[in-house]
C-alpha cells in the first residue's frame, strides 16, 4: 500500500535518471542495469496501469533518429529498459511489439551509426529486440518475422563483433520455445554460411556465441517433424534405418510421417564440408570444432551416447580419413589433437556414462582395433591416423573405467598387443601407451600380458637374423620393444603382481642384444641395439635396488656404446646408412643414461659414477659438432616418407641426440663438470637456439618470404617449424604473471572452462570453453604441437596419479632441442662466475643482432623470442634457487647495462610472449641488482608511458611496474609505490582495451604484492573502479569499433573484481569499521554478480568468499545459499566450480546453519552432481566437511544417503553380472543380495559411478569413525539411549544391518577399490560394535546376530579374482572379528577362523602363497600377505589378557607363530640395514640378487605391522611362553613333553640383538618427538618397553646387556624416557627397570652392588628422579598423563625400589629403604596443587614399611626405628603447619598426613618402640580435628575407628591410643547432638559418628566382659544424647544409633542391664522408649504398664 502511495513519485525519478536532465549523470551500465530492475521490481509489486506510459516515454527516445549524437548514451539506457520491461511484462503489451521490431532494425542498420563506428548502441537495440522476442514472439507477424532474420544474418557478418554476438542470440531465440518455427534444410545452411565465415575475424566471446547458434540450429534438425509421405517407399525405408525413428502403423496410414529435418550423418556433414574446404584458414577449422563442441553438447548425454559409434565414423572418415587434413605433419598433428578433445574432453569425460564407457570400449575395440590386420580378401583396415586417434581414446576410457570387466578386457588385450606389430611408428608407440593404461587397472592382466609380449619380442628377435625373415620383422620387434617398456615401467606402480625374474630376463636379454650385435649386419644391428637400450632404459624405473648390483656392468656397456670420436673419425667419409646407425646408437644409449639419470639420481650417482657419466656425455657432443662439420647430405628418398618407419633423416637423428645430451647434462646436474665443459656448453647452446647457424629449415625459402614481405608472424607457420622457436611456455606457475596469450591470467582469465587448461598444454592450442562448452580457441600462438611418437621414452615417463595419468608430448625433434638447450641454458648460467656470465650474454645478444638475420626475418623473430625466454627461465632459476651467488654477478652493473636495453626493447614489442617474458625479466633483474638500478628502471618506465602512444608498449610497461613491484617486494619497492599507483591507474582509464586490461592487471598484481602498505591508497583505488564501471569505453561491447572488438578478449570487469577482492584482503578485518568503504565494496560486488557474463560473476563470488571470511555479518547468507544453489543445476561449469568453492567454505565454517538452510536436498544434489559428472572437483570436500560436522547429531541421515547410492550398481558390475548367472552360489551372500536388489527392484535398476560409490563407502568409514570418537554413548547404547529419552530408531546402531549390507554388497563389487573400502567399512563396523549390548536382549551382544552376514561379506574376498592387497584387508579383518569378543567359543567361530588357519599355514612353508581360491601369487605378494598373516595372529595374541578365550584360539599355534614373528622381526631388521646378510636363512625365498629389489616394496607393509608384532612377541615373552624362548635361539618350537628351560645363561639367545636393535633403535627414533602424542607413536614406544621387559632378563640376554657399550647405551636411553615421557610410558619403563634390576646380577670388584654404575643404582636413581618429579612442587616440570597413569606410575615406582631392595641383602637395603621413605615423606610435604596422589598410593608405603623384611644386623633396628619415629613425626608436623589454614589443598594435606600416620601406627610390628609423645600428639590431633572443621571429621573418625579395631591386636601402644582417643570420640558425639536434633546434620557428619560407634562396638568387643559394665557405663549416657522421646518417624542417625544399642543389649545383656541400672531415671527411659519402637514397631506385643524385662526379650 505504501508503495502505491510514492508509486508515480518512483517512477518519475527512475525515468530522470535514464533521461538524464541535468543534474543527473549520464546514464552508464552501472545505473541503467540497476533502473531497469527498479522498474520491474516496482510495477511486480506496485500497480501496472502507468506501464504503458513509461514504455512510450522510453519509445520516443529510441524513436528519435534526429537526436544529437551525444544523447546516444540515454538511447542505449532507453533501450535497455525497454528490454527489461518488456523481458519482464512482454506477454501482456504486445502491441509495442511492431514498433520496437522496426525501430530497432532502423537503428541497426543506420549507416550513420556504421560510420561514427560506434556499436554499443546498435548492440543494445538488437538485445532490446532479443528480450523483446523471448516474451512476445506471438506478436510479430510472418512477415516481420522474415524481415528479423533476413536482418540478423546480415548481422552475422557486420563489422562489429558485438553486433555480430548479438544477432546470433536473437536467431536463436526467433528458433527456440514452444512457439517457435522449424527451420527447414535450407534455412540452417543460410544460417551456418554465415557463421563459418564470421569465424576468421572473431574473438573469444564471439566465436563463442556464433557456436551457441550453429549447435541450437544444427540441433533442431534432430527434433521429429511430421513430413509428407515421399512418393517412392524405398526412400522411406532408407531413412527408417537412418534415424532411428519407425514408423507406427498408424501414422504411415495417415498421410504424413515424423521424421528429423536431416539424419545424424546430415546434420554432422554440414559441419565437416566447411572443414574441408581447400583454402580455409587455421582459426576457421578450429573455430569449426567449436561448433561440434557446442553441437554435441546441445544434443546431450543421451543422444550421444546413442549415436556414439555414429559420431565416431563420422570423424574417421569424413575428417581424421579425408586426404584435405594430411598435407602436412603440422595438419595431421592438429586434427589429432582437436579430435582427442572432443572425443576425450567432452564426450569421454563429460557426456559417457559408466554404462556408455564400457560400450564405447567395445564399439571402438571392435569396429576399429580389431579391423587391423585386414584378413579377408574385400575388407580394409583402418589407416594409422584413425588407429591413433582411437588408441588414445581406449587409453583415456579404461583409465576412466579402472578395473574393466571381463567382456571390456577381452575386447581390448589381443588387439591391443597385435597393433604393437603396426608398420606405423606413431601407432605403435600409441598402442604401448594404450596397453599400458589398461594394465594398470587391470593389474592381474600385467604378468600374462608381460610374459606373452616378451615371448613375441623374442621371437622376431631370433627370426629378424634369418634371411628369410619377412620384410617388417624390423618394425615388428620395435614395436614388442616399446610395448615391453611400457609394461616394464608400471611394475614400480604394481610391485605385487609381477614377480623378479622378469625383470632379470629382460635385462639378460637386453645384454645378450648388445653382444651379438656387433656380428650382424647395420640394419639388423641397429634394431638390436635400439630394442636392448629401450628395454634397459625401461628397467631404470626400478630404481635403485634393482639398479645398483648392475651399475658396474652397465657403465662398461655405456663406455662401449659412447667412446671417444678420434681424428679418425672425422676424416673418414661413411655412407648415409652408416651415420644413420652411429647417431641412433647413441642416442638410444643415452635414453637409457636419462632414464637411469631420472629415478636413480640421489642414490647411486656417486662423485666417480658421475664424473664417468659427464666424460660419456662430452664425447657424444663433440661426436654430434664433428658429425654436423661432415658434410653430409640426406638422401632425397628420406625425406619424401617420414612416416612409414621412425622415418627419420640425418639432421633430425642428430637433433635427437643432441636433445638427449642437454637434457642428461640436466638431470646429471652442475657439480661434478668443469669449468671448461660448462662454458662449452653453454656457447653450443647459445649457438643452437639464438644463432642464425641454429637455422635448419631451407634458407632460400626463407630468403625469399622475407624480401617478398610474405612473412607475417612466428607464431602463424604451419610447417611445424617454426624457424627454430620454442615451445616453452613462459607463463609462471608461481605469480599471475601471464601466459603466452593474452588470454592467462593467474588462472584462465575469462574463467572459462576447465578443459581449456588441461588442451593448453596438452593439444598445445589454447583452448577457452566459456559458459560450459569446449570452445577451442586456437590462439595462433603455437606453431608446433607435440606428440608421443616423437619420443619413445614418454612411454616410460608418463607421471601415474590416483585416477589419471597424462603421456607427455614432447615436441618433434628440431624444436625439442631448441627446449632443452634452453633449459640448460637458463639452469647453467646462474652457476657462473661474472666473466663467464658476461661474455655468455654478451655471445647471445651479439647472435641475436646479427646482420646475417636481415636475409632471414622469421628466424630473427624466432631468434628474439628465444633469447628473451631463456634469459627470463635464467632470472627465474637465479632468483630462486641461487638468489645469494645471483645478486654478485646479474646484479652487478656490468650484466644490468648489457641486458637493461634488450629488455626493454622487447618490452614495447607487439608479441605478447615477448612482452611477458620481459616484462617478468625486469622485475627479476630489479630484486637481484641493487637500488640505483631500481629506480634507473622506473625513472625509464614513466618516461616512455609519458612518450609512448603505441598501446602495446604502454602496455608493456604497465606489465614492468606490476612485475617489478611484486618481484622486489614492498619493503625495498616501498618509495615507489605511490609512482607505480599513479601511472599504472592514468594507464587503467585509458580507452584502449588492451591498455587498460593489463593496466588493471598489473594493479592487482601491485596490490596483492604490497598487502597492508596499500591500505592508504584504498579509497581511491575503490574511487576509480566505480568510474570504470560507469564508462562506455570500457564496457565490452562499447568504444570505438577497433576498440569494442578487441574488448572481448580484454574484458575489464573481471579484473576489475580482481582488484576489488585484493582491497578486501588488504582491508581484513577493518572493513567492519568504515562502513561507506564496506557498501561501495558490497554494491560493487552485488551489481557485478548479477551481470550476463559468467566471467565476471565467477570473479563475483571469489570477492564475496573473501568478504564472507571478514565481515560475514553484514551479507544475507541465505540469499547467498539460495544464489550458489541456482548455480549448481547451471550447464555453466565455471559457475558451478565457483559456487562449490563458496559453498565448502560455508559448510566449514557452520554446517550447522547450512543444514537448516540447504537442507537434506542440497547434500543429495552434491552427491547427485558426483554422479553426472565426476570431473567437477570440490564437491567432495563440501560433503565430507558437512558430514565432519553434522553426522553426530544425525548419523541416520547420512546413512541412508549413502545407502541410496550403495543400493545401485555400477555399469561394470552389471556387465559382470551379466555373465556370471551361472555357477555356484553362496546362500547367506544370496539373501544378503536379494535384499538389496528389492530395494532396487522398482523401475529399471538406476546405475551409479563406480566412484561416487567408492565416495560413498568412504563417507560411511568416516560415519564410523567419527560417531566412535566422538564419545557420545546413545550412539552405540540402546540402554543409555532410552535414560535419555531418545528414541532409537534414528541412532547409529539401528543402523548395523544396514552397515553390514553395504560392506557386503560392497565386498562382492567387481571394482578393486571399492572392495577395499567394503572391508574397511565392514571392519569399522566390528571395531566400533564389538562391545554393544543387543537392544533386545541385553546380556546378549549385538553383533552376535549378524556372524552369518559378517562370514557371507568377508568369504568373496578369498574368490579368484583377489589382489593381493584384498586378500590382505580381508585377513586383518578376519582377526578383529575373532579378536573383538562377539563370538567366544572357538567351536563357532567357523569359516572366518579357518580362514585365518589356512592362511598361517600356508605361510609356514617357504615359496609362494595361494590363499582362498587365488592361484599363486608373485613373491612380493606372497611376502606382503605373510606379514599380514602375522600382524593378523599378532592382534589376536595382544588381545588375549583382555579377552581370555582367544588363549584357546592362539594356543594351538604357539609354536608356529613364535618362530613365524621373530623371523618377520628379523627380516624387518635385514631390510632396514639394508645389507645382505641374512638373505640365505629369509623366510621370503628369493633369489638374493632380487631380494633387494623386494625391499623397497615391502618396507612399508612391515614398518606398519612390525609394531603389533613386537607387541605379541613381548607379551607371550611375559606369559613365559617355551615356544618363544626356542624361537628366539633359532630352534623350532620344542615339543610338549620337554618344556623349553628358563634358565640362566652366559650367552644372549640367537636373535636377542636383533630385536634388541630394533627395540633400542624403536625407542630412540620415537621418544626423540616425545611432542606428537599419537596414538600409534605411544603403542609402539610401549610395546617397546614391554618386550624390553622381557628382552633384559638373563634368559634372554645373557651377559650381553652388561657389556659395558650395550650397557651404557641402555641405560641413557631409559634416562632420557624418564625425563622425556608422560606418566603411561613410565610405568613401563618402570617395570623394565626392575625387571632388569632384580634379575640381573652385578658385583663390583669391591663387591658392593650399588656402585655407582651398577645397573640397581641406576634404577633407583631413575625411580627416584621420577618421584621427585611426580609433583610440581620440585624445581622442574612436573611428569604429564592422566591422574590414573600418575598414581600407576608412583606406585610402580616404589614397587621397583622394593623390587631392587629385596635383591639386596646388605644393610645397604635399610639405606635404601630411607630414601624411599624420605620421597614419600616428599609427597606427603607436597602442597602444589589440589590433585590427590597420595591416598591412592598409601599401599604402596606400606609395601616399603613392612613387606620389605628387616636385615639382620647389629644397629638395624634401631636404624628402622628413628626412620619410623622420623616418618610419623614429619606426618604430624604437616598436620600442624596446616592449622589456621583452609581451602582444598590444605585439607588434603592434612587428610593425607593423619591417614598415613595412623597407617604407619597400624602396620609397624609391635617390637617396634614408638615415642610416648608423639603418640599422644597424634591422639590429640586426631581427637581434635573432628571439633575443628566439618570437611575433617569424617577422615579423623575413620582413623580413629582404624586405631581401635587395630588395637585389638593387643599392641601395647594402640592400647595407649585407644585410652587417648576415647575422651574426644565422646566430645565429638555431645558436640553433634543439637545438630541432630534440629535436623541441621550434614551427610558427612552422620556417617563420622557411624565410625564412631563402630569404634566404640570393636572396643567394646575387645574388652573383656569384667569390665563392659565399666564401658557401657561411658557408652550409653553418649548414645543417649543422639535420642528425643518425640514421636517422629526416625531419622538415620537416630536409627543407626538405636541399632548400636540394640548390638550391645544383645551381644551382653548382664552388663548391659547393670550397665542400665545405674543410669539416671530419665535417660534410662528414653533409652528403654527408643528401644521398644526399634523393636515393638508399635505391635501391642509390648505392654504399656508392666517396664519389660529386657533380658528376656527374644531379638
Amino acid at each position: 500500500q505504501h508503495l502505491k502511495t510514492v508509486q508515480a513519485k518512483l517512477e518519475s525519478i527512475l525515468v530522470k535518471v535514464i533521461t538524464a536532465p541535468e543534474p543527473y549523470p549520464a546514464p552508464g551500465r552501472a545505473l541503467r542495469n540497476i533502473a531497469g530492475r527498479c522498474l520491474v521490481a516496482l510495477y511486480n509489486r506496485g500497480e501496472t496501469r502507468t506501464l504503458f506510459d513509461t514504455l512510450q516515454v522510453f519509445m520516443k527516445i529510441v524513436g528519435d533518429f534526429k537526436a544529437a549524437l551525444d544523447k546516444e548514451t540515454i538511447k542505449i539506457a532507453a533501450f535497455s529498459c525497454i528490454g527489461d520491461i518488456m523481458a519482464a511484462f512482454g506477454s501482456q503489451y504486445m502491441s509495442f511489439m511492431a514498433e520496437i521490431h522496426v525501430i530497432v532494425l532502423r537503428t541497426v542498420k543506420n549507416s550513420q551509426l556504421m560510420l561514427l563506428k560506434s556499436s554499443l548502441l546498435r548492440f543494445n537495440a538488437l538485445v532490446t529486440l532479443r528480450k523483446s522476442l523471448a516474451t512476445a514472439k506471438r506478436a510479430v507477424t510472418d512477415s516481420a518475422l522474415k524481415d528479423i532474420l533476413k536482418q540478423m544474418r546480415n548481422c552475422l557478418t557486420d563489422k562489429s563483433l558485438p553486433v555480430q554476438r548479438e544477432a546470433a542470440h536473437v536467431i536463436i531465440t526467433i528458433y527456440s520455445g514452444t512457439d517457435a518455427s522449424h527451420p527447414s534444410a535450407s534455412d540452417v545452411d543460410t544460417i551456418v554460411n554465415p557463421c563459418v565465415k564470421s569465424l576468421d575475424n572473431a574473438d573469444q566471446a564471439t566465436r563463442h556465441s556464433l557456436a551457441q547458434l550453429v549447435g541450437h540450429m544444427l540441433a533442431s534438425t534432430q527434433i521429429e517433424r511430421a513430413v509428407p509421405l515421399p512418393e517412392t517407399p524405398q526412400k522411406v525405408k532408407k531413412d527408417e534405418d537412418d534415424t532411428d525413428a519407425g514408423l507406427s502403423g498408424a501414422v504411415s496410414a495417415a498421410a504424413e510421417v515424423k521424421k528429423p529435418t536431416l539424419t545424424p550423418t546430415e546434420m554432422l556433414n554440414t559441419l565437416s564440408n566447411h572443414f574441408n574446404k581447400p583454402n580455409v584458414s587455421r582459426k576457421t577449422r578450429t573455430g569449426i570444432f567449436d561448433f561440434y563442441a557446442a553441437l554435441l553438447t546441445r544434443l546431450g548425454s543421451t543422444f550421444v551416447e546413442s549415436n556414439f559409434a555414429l559420431i565416431v565414423s563420422h570423424l574417421m572418415t569424413e575428417i581424421v580419413s579425408s586426404s584435405r587434413n594430411a598435407t602436412t605433419r603440422h595438419e595431421t598433428l592438429q586434427v589429432r589433437s582437436l579430435v582427442g578433445i572432443l572425443l576425450r574432453d567432452l564426450i569421454g569425460v563429460r557426456m559417457l556414462s559408466e554404462q556408455g564407457q564400457i560400450s564405447a570400449i567395445q564399439e571402438l575395440a571392435n569396429a576399429y582395433l580389431k579391423r587391423w590386420p585386414a584378413m579377408m580378401p574385400g575388407q580394409t583396415a583402418p589407416s594409422s591416423k584413425v588407429l591413433v586417434i582411437v588408441l588414445r581414446e581406449v587409453a583415456g576410457l579404461v583409465q576412466q573405467l579402472g578395473n574393466a570387466p571381463p567382456p571390456v578386457q577381452d575386447a581390448l588385450a589381443d588387439p591391443l598387443v597385435t597393433l604393437l606389430a603396426h608398420p606405423s611408428h606413431t601407432t605403435r608407440i600409441n598402442a604401448a601407451w594404450a596397453l599400458r593404461c589398461f594394465c594398470y587397472p587391470t593389474p592381474l592382466r600385467l604378468p600374462k600380458t608381460i610374459l606373452a609380449v616378451t615371448d613375441m619380442l623374442q621371437r622376431d628377435l631370433t627370426s629378424i637374423v634369418s634371411p628369410a625373415a619377412p620384410s617388417d620383422i624390423n618394425l615388428r620387434a620395435l614395436g614388442h620393444a616399446y610395448g615391453l617398456a611400457a609394461l616394464v615401467s608400471l611394475i614400480p606402480e604394481r610391485p605385487l603382481y609381477v614377480s623378479y625374474d622378469v625383470s632379470a630376463k629382460v635385462l639378460d636379454m637386453a645384454i645378450s642384444l648388445l653382444k651379438r650385435a656387433g656380428e650382424h649386419d647395420l640394419k639388423v644391428a641397429g634394431v638390436e641395439v635400439e630394442v636392448a637400450w629401450v628395454s634397459i632404459a625401461s628397467l631404470m624405473a626400478l630404481g635403485p635396488n634393482f639398479v645398483r648390483p648392475h651399475l658396474p656392468q652397465l657403465l662398461v656397456l655405456w663406455r662401449n656404446a659412447l667412446p671417444k670420436p678420434t681424428s679418425k673419425d672425422t676424416n673418414t667419409t661413411r655412407s648415409v646408412a652408416e651415420w644413420m646407425f652411429l647417431l641412433r646408437v647413441r642416442e638410444s644409449a643415452l635414453g637409457a643414461i636419462l632414464c637411469f639419470l631420472q629415478h636413480n639420481l640421489s642414490t647411486l650417482v656417486t662423485l666417480d659414477v658421475g664424473r664417468r657419466i659427464a666424460s660419456l656425455l662430452s664425447n657424444v657432443l663433440s661426436f654430434a659438432n664433428n658429425f654436423i662439420s661432415q658434410p653430409v647430405e640426406d638422401p632425397l628418398e628420406a625425406q619424401q616418407s617420414p612416416e612409414a618407419t621412425r622415418g627419420l633423416n640425418l639432421r633430425s637423428s642428430e637433433a635427437l641426440l643432441r636433445r638427449r645430451v642437454y637434457q642428461c647434462f640436466t638431470a646429471l646436474g652442475f657439480s661434478g663438470l668443469a669449468e671448461s665443459t660448462q662454458v662449452t656448453l653453454l656457447q653450443s647452446a647459445v649457438s643452437l637456439f639464438a644463432s642464425p647457424d641454429g637455422y635448419a629449415g631451407s634458407s632460400v625459402q626463407a630468403a625469399i618470404a622475407s624480401s617478398s614481405g610474405n612473412f607475417t608472424s612466428v607464431w602463424q607457420t604451419i610447417d611445424g617449424y617454426a624457424y627454430g622457436v620454442t615451445s616453452s611456455d613462459v607463463s609462471d606457475a608461481g605469480s599471475s604473471a601471464v601466459g603466452d596469450d593474452p588470454s592467462q591470467g593467474g588462472q584462465d582469465y575469462l574463467n572459462r572452462d576447465t578443459v581449456e587448461v588441461s588442451i593448453d598444454t596438452l593439444a598445445s592450442y589454447y583452448l577457452s570453453p566459456l559458459k560450459g562448452t569446449t570452445n577451442i580457441f586456437f590462439q595462433l600462438r603455437k606453431p608446433i604441437l607435440g606428440a608421443c611418437e616423437h619420443d619413445p621414452l614418454s612411454l616410460c615417463q608418463a607421471k601415474v596419479s590416483n585416477s589419471e595419468y597424462k603421456l607427455l608430448e614432447p615436441p618433434p625433434p628440431a624444436t625439442s632441442v631448441v627446449d632443452t638447450a634452453i633449459d640448460l641454458f637458463a639452469r647453467l648460467l646462474p652457476l657462473q662466475d661474472l666473466t663467464s656470465t658476461t661474455r655468455i650474454i654478451t655471445q647471445l645478444l651479439e647472435s641475436v643482432r646479427s646482420p646475417k638475420l636481415e636475409k632471414n626475418s622469421g628466424r630473427k623473430a624466432a631468434v628474439h623470442i628465444n633469447a628473451t625466454i631463456s634469459l627470463l627461465f635464467a632470472l627465474r632459476h637465479a632468483t630462486t634457487s641461487h638468489f645469494r651467488q645471483a645478486r654478485e654477478t646479474f646484479g652487478s652493473t656490468q650484466i644490468t647495462s648489457l641486458l637493461s636495453p634488450f629488455l626493454h626493447e622487447a618490452l614495447i614489442d607487439g608479441d605478447i610472449a615477448l612482452r611477458t617474458a620481459s616484462s617478468e625479466s625486469i622485475g627479476r633483474l630489479a630484486s637481484l641488482s641493487g637500488t640505483n638500478f631500481l629506480t634507473g628502471q622506473i625513472k625509464d618506465l614513466v618516461d616512455r608511458v609519458v612518450s609512448n602512444r603505441d598501446p602495446y608498449g604502454r602496455v608493456g610497461c604497465a606489465l614492468a611496474f606490476g612485475a617489478i613491484y611484486s618481484h622486489v617486494g614492498g619493503l625495498a619497492a616501498g618509495p615507489l609505490l605511490k609512482t607505480t599507483v599513479n601511472v599504472l591507474m592514468s594507464l587503467s582509464n585509458d580507452p584502449h582495451p588492451v591498455v587498460h586490461f593489463w593496466a588493471l592487471s598489473a594493479l592487482a598484481q601491485v596490490i596483492n604484492a604490497a598487502s597492508l602498505a596499500y591500505a592508504p591508497f584504498v579509497s581511491s583505488t575503490l574511487g576509480m573502479l566505480l568510474k570504470i564501471y560507469l564508462m562506455e569505453s570500457h564496457e565490452r561491447e562499447g568504444g570505438t569499433l577497433p576498440n569494442a572488438n578487441l574488448s572481448g578478449d580484454h574484458p575489464a570487469y573481471p579484473v576489475v573484481c580482481q582488484i576489488i577482492d585484493a582491497v578486501i584482503s588488504v582491508l581484513g578485518p577493518d572493513m567492519q569499521e568504515s562502513t561507506r568503504t564496506r557498501m561501495l565494496i558490497l554494491n560493487l560486488v552485488r551489481e557485478f554478480s548479477v551481470e550476463d557474463d559468467e566471467g565476471i560473476c565467477v570473479e563475483a563470488i571469489k570477492c564475496i568468499q573473501h568478504f564472507l571470511m571478514f565481515a560475514p555479518e553484514h551479507t544475507n547468507i541465505p540469499d547467498l545459499v539460495t544464489q550458489f544453489r541456482s548455480h549448481l543445476s547451471s550447464t555453466r561449469r565455471p559457475l558451478k566450480i565457483a559456487s562449490i568453492n563458496a559453498l565448502y567454505q560455508l559448510v566449514q565454517k557452520d554446517a550447522l546453519a547450512m543444514s537448516k538452510l540447504g537442507g537434506d536436498r542440497l547434500v543429495e544434489d552434491l552427491f547427485g552432481m558426483l554422479d553426472d559428472d565426476s570431473s567437477v572437483q570440490g564437491v567432495r570436500n563440501v560433503i565430507s566437511s558437512w558430514l565432519e560436522q553434522t553426522v553426530v547429531h544425525n548419523p541416520s541421515a547420512w546413512i541412508d544417503l549413502c545407502q541410496r547410492i550403495m543400493s545401485r550398481t555400477t555399469a561394470s558390475q552389471q556387465v559382470v553380472d551379466a555373465a556370471s548367472r551361472q555357477g555356484p552360489r553362496d546362500d547367506e551372500g544370496d539373501s544378503l543380495n536379494s535384499g538389496m536388489a528389492q530395494e532396487g527392484a522398482t523401475g529399471s535398476h538406476p546405475t551409479s559411478r563406480w566412484r561416487t560409490q567408492l565416495f560413498a563407502l568412504q563417507c560411511l568409514h568416516h560415519i564410523c569413525t567419527i560417531v566412535a570418537r566422538s564419545g557420545r554413548r546413545e550412539q552405540l547404547d540402546a540402554a543409555y539411549a532410552r535414560t535419555l529419552g531418545l528414541p532409537t530408531k534414528g541412532l547409529l546402531m539401528s543402523r548395523v544391518p544396514d552397515l553390514i549390507k553395504m560392506a557386503f554388497t560392497a565386498s562382492a563389487a567387481y571394482v578393486t577399490e571399492i572392495r577395499l573400502e567394503g572391508l574397511v567399512v565392514l571392519r569399522d563396523v566390528i571395531e566400533v560394535f564389538a562391545k554393544v549390548p543387543d537392544p533386545a536382549y541385553p546380556d546378549a551382544l549385538l553383533l552376535e546376530q549378524h556372524q552369518a552376514p559378517i562370514t557371507a561379506a568377508l568369504t568373496p574376498a578369498f574368490s579368484s579374482d583377489s589382489t593381493p592387497e584384498i586378500l590382505a584387508s580381508a585377513i586383518h579383518a578376519c582377526a578383529v572379528f575373532v579378536g573383538c569378543g562377539v563370538v567366544t567359543d572357538v567351536g563357532r567361530m567357523g569359516r572366518i577362523l579357518k580362514l585365518l588357519t589356512t592362511a598361517l599355514e600356508q605361510s609356514k612353508d617357504s615359496g609362494m602363497l595361494s590363499i582362498g581360491e587365488t592361484g599363486e601369487l608373485s613373491p612380493n605378494a606372497s611376502a606382503m600377505l605373510r606379514i599380514s598373516t602375522l600382524s593378523a595372529w599378532a592382534q589376536l595374541q595382544v588381545a588375549t589378557p583382555q579377552q581370555k578365550y582367544l588363549e584357546k584360539v592362539v594356543k594351538p599355534h604357539r609354536g608356529t607363530l613364535a618362530s613365524l614373528w621373530i623371523a618377520a622381526l628379523r627380516d624387518y631388521a635385514s631390510i632396514r640395514i639394508d645389507s645382505e646378510f641374512f638373505s640365505d636363512t629369509s623366510t621370503v625365498a628369493l633369489d638374493s640378487s632380487y631380494s633387494s629389489l623386494g625391499k623397497e616394496v615391502l618396507l612399508p607393509y612391515y614398518t606398519k605391522s612390525w609394531s603389533v608384532i613386537l607387541q605379541a612377541v613381548a607379551t607371550s615373552m611375559d606369559n613365559k611362553d617355551p615356544s618363544i624362548l626356542a624361537a628366539m635361539d633359532g630352534q623350532e618350537s620344542t615339543s610338549e613333553s620337554q618344556p623349553a628351560r628358563f634358565e640362566k645363561r652366559e650367552e644372549p639367545t640367537a636373535f636377542f640383538y636383533i630385536i634388541f636393535g630394533l627395540v633400542y633403535e624403536a625407542l630412540v627414533t620415537y621418544s626423540a618427538d616425545s611432542t606428537s602424542a599419537s596414538s600409534a607413536r605411544q603403542s609402539l614406544v610401549v610395546s617397546a618397553l614391554q618386550a624390553l621387559k622381557c628382552l633384559v632378563r638373563p634368559e634372554y640376554s645373557g651377559n650381553a646387556i652388561k657389556e659395558p657399550t650395550i650397557f651404557d647405551e641402555f641405560v641413557s636411553l631409559c634416562y632420557r624416557i624418564a625425563m622425556t615421557e608422560p606418566a603411561n610410558i613410565q610405568v613401563h619403563l618402570l617395570e623394565v627397570l626392575s625387571s632388569f634390576a632384580s634379575s640381573q646380577k652385578h658385583r663390583s670388584s669391591s663387591g658392593d652392588e650399588l656402585s655407582l654404575t651398577s645397573p640397581k643404582a641406576h634404577c633407583l636413581r631413575i625411580c627416584s628422579y621420577i618421584l621427585q618429579h611426580s609433583t610440581p612442587a620440585f624445581r622442574g616440570q612436573a611428569i604429564q598423563g592422566e591422574l590414573s597413569d600418575r598414581i600407576k606410575m608412583i606406585t610402580t615406582a616404589f614397587l621397583a625400589i622394593y623390587a631392587v631392595a629385596s635383591s639386596i641383602n646388605s644393610s645397604q637395603r635399610e639405606e635404601i629403604r630411607s630414601v624411599a621413605i624420605l620421597l614419600y615423606g616428599d609427597l606427603l610435604k607436597d602442597e602444589s596443587s589440589e590433585i590427590d596422589l597420595v591416598g591412592p598410593t598409601l599401599p604402596a608405603l606400606k609395601t616399603i614399611l613392612v613387606d620389605l623384611p628387616l636385615t639382620s644386623g647389629p644397629g638395624n633396628q634401631d636404624l628402622y626405628e628413628r626412620l619410623v619415629h622420623g616418618l610419623l613425626s614429619s606426618c604430624l608436623l604437616n598436620i600442624d603447619a596446616m592449622s589456621g589454614r583452609s581451602g582444598l589443598i590444605s585439607t588434603k594435606k592434612v587428610k593425607n598426613n593423619m591417614l598415613a600416620a595412623v597407617l604407619i601406627l597400624t602396620v609397624i610390628p609391635s617390637s617396634v618402640k614408638v615415642s610416648q609423645a608423639v603418640i599422644e600428639h597424634c591422639c590429640f590431633l586426631i581427637s581434635q580435628k573432628p571439633l575443628d572443621s566439618s570437611e575433617l571429621s569424617l577422615t579423623a573418625a575413620h582413623c580413629a575407628k582404624t586405631l581401635v579395631v587395630a588395637s585389638s591386636t593387643g599392641n601395647p601402644m594402640l592400647h595407649h591410643c585407644v585410652r587417648l582417643l576415647v575422651p574426644g570420640l565422646v566430645e565429638y558425639v555431645a558436640k553433634m547432638a543439637p545438630l541432630v536434633h534440629d535436623g541441621t546434620i550434614t551427610e558427612a557428619q552422620i556417617t563420622a559418628i557411624g565410625e564412631v560407634w563402630k569404634a566404640f562396638s570393636a572396643f567394646f568387643s575387645s574388652t573383656p566382659e569384667a569390665h563392659r559394665v565399666r564401658l557401657l557405663g561411658v557408652f550409653l549416657p553418649t548414645i543417649a544424647l543422639l535420642l528425643s522421646t518425640s514421636q517422629v518417624p526416625m531419622t538415620p542417625v537416630v536409627s543407626q544409633t538405636v541399632s548400636q544399642l540394640l548390638q550391645y543389649a544383645t551381644s551382653s545383656p548382664a552388663a548391659f542391664k547393670d550397665a542400665a541400672a545405674m543410669l539416671d531415671t530419665s535417660t534410662r527411659e528414653l533409652l528403654e522408649q527408643s528401644l521398644r519402637r526399634a523393636v515393638g514397631g508399635g505391635t501391642s506385643t509390648a505392654s504399656n504398664a508392666a517396664k519389660p524385662q529386657i533380658s528376656l526379650r527374644s531379638f
